[in-house]
């Protein structure tokens, strides 16, 4: 499974509720991307923020990877 792709999962998955914020933070930690990838990985993976602020990242981050593919 490509970095890209294990991503997808991982944002889906919690989208859905199947994952914690934590479980999500962690996978994202591995997910070994670079470049705007990272940077959209990083600010979901950031501690501080709130479900609903994480909600708009994650569908952003999705959506940039829709478009990249």
């Amino acid at each position: 499974m490509s970095p890209e792709d294990h991503i997808v999962t991982l944002i889906s998955r919690w989208l859905a509720g199947h994952l914690g914020d934590d479980e999500v933070r962690s996978g994202l930690s591995t997910a070994g991307l670079a470049g705007e990838d990272a940077e959209a990985v990083a600010e979901l993976a950031r501690p501080d923020r709130r479900r609903g602020q994480l909600q708009i990242v994650a569908r952003e981050t999705l959506e940039a990877l829709a478009l990249e593919g």
